[in-house]
């Protein structure tokens, strides 16, 4: 009998005990999240940016400043507004969503050549630069009414070949040539634009639309005429008899004084250029186009590591937290 009873009463302090063991074990594991959860916030409070390999886009965005480039085919707020301020909208909002440590220039392009305005900067120090200059880039800084789009884009990667990073070309264009390609013109790529990386964007709408016109202060004068501006020549093998001159004048007319995106030709030149090709619609999100592989590069750059290391403490901290008030309940 006295077996049986210390035998039972063994067992009674071993039922007893139990609870106490789990509380001690929740306790040393509230504590331990506690206190990992509060060094992981004073790391996040010191704001780290340790040095780590990634993507990114380092790259100069040359913008078409043509006279096409005025039509008004995009929208804005449901306002319509024309090909080049819509561009420089979204490169705006793009500016505040670009990750820190992404270096990014600005470049016009107009008659046959790019010209660089400024070379890659850090966006997160050099916001207010950024914006600025991007503010005053319009159509009055065009020297020349040509719009060679193939040498232009060609300019631009000859430019960065020649520059000691070789940033990426982001080309933001219609597609629209003036004076009009013949149909046998080839463009060639300059054996001097090595390393080539980045994207043709093209941006514009799929109709034909008129071309506004400006004087040299950059007031509106009207739209170009199909007079005004020099038409495609006649294919070759359309050459025909000669024709009365009623009909003869009617053929004559063509459609270069309106403008559409020439999305086929910018295809055509991405892929000659081993670039890629992005359309800027409505719907494109730009920091998706500026983070594509084909124009970002694996770089060593400072990292932000203050968001995922304060939502890991309050994860911890939301642990912690959560066995006490269902011990309660």
């Amino acid at each position: 009998m006295t077996l049986l009873r210390r035998f039972r009463g063994y067992g009674g302090q071993a039922r007893r005990s139990a609870p106490r063991r789990e509380a001690r074990h929740y306790l040393g594991l509230t504590r331990a999240a506690l206190l990992a959860a509060a060094v992981l916030t004073a790391l996040a409070l010191l704001a780290p940016h340790p040095v780590l390999p990634r993507r990114t886009f380092d790259g100069i965005v040359v913008l078409d400043i043509t006279q096409s480039m005025n039509t008004l085919d995009a929208t804005l707020g449901g306002q319509p507004v024309s090909r080049l301020t819509f561009a420089k909208a979204r490169l705006r909002s793009a500016l505040a969503q670009l990750p820190c440590g992404t270096k990014l220039g600005w470049g016009v392009f107009t008659e046959y050549r790019s010209y660089i305005l400024l070379l890659p900067l850090e966006v997160c120090a050099n916001y207010a630069e950024l914006t600025s200059t991007l503010e005053r880039i319009d159509n009055t800084m065009a020297w020349a009414g040509e719009s060679q789009i193939s040498k232009g884009l060609m300019s631009a990667l000859r430019i960065a070949a020649h520059i000691p990073e070789h940033p990426a070309i982001v080309f933001v264009t219609d597609g629209h040539e003036a004076p009009p390609l013949r149909s046998d013109y080839s463009p060639i790529v300059p054996d001097d634009a090595t390393d080539r990386h980045g994207i043709v964007v093209g941006v514009g709408g799929d109709e034909l639309r008129p071309i506004p016109k400006f004087d040299p202060t950059g007031h509106p004068i009207g739209v170009w005429g199909a007079e005004e501006v020099l038409q495609a020549p006649p294919e070759p093998s359309s050459i025909q008899a000669p024709q009365p001159d009623e009909a003869r004048s009617a053929k004559a007319v063509g459609t270069e004084h309106l403008s559409s995106l020439k999305e086929a030709h910018l295809r055509d030149l991405a892929s000659l250029t081993d670039l890629g090709y992005r359309r800027l619609g409505t719907r494109t999100d730009i920091v998706d186009v500026l983070q594509d592989d084909r124009a970002t590069r694996w770089m060593r750059v400072p990292v932000d590591v203050r968001p995922p290391l304060a939502a890991v403490a309050l994860l911890l901290l939301l642990l912690a937290i959560g066995p006490r008030r269902l011990s309660r309940t």
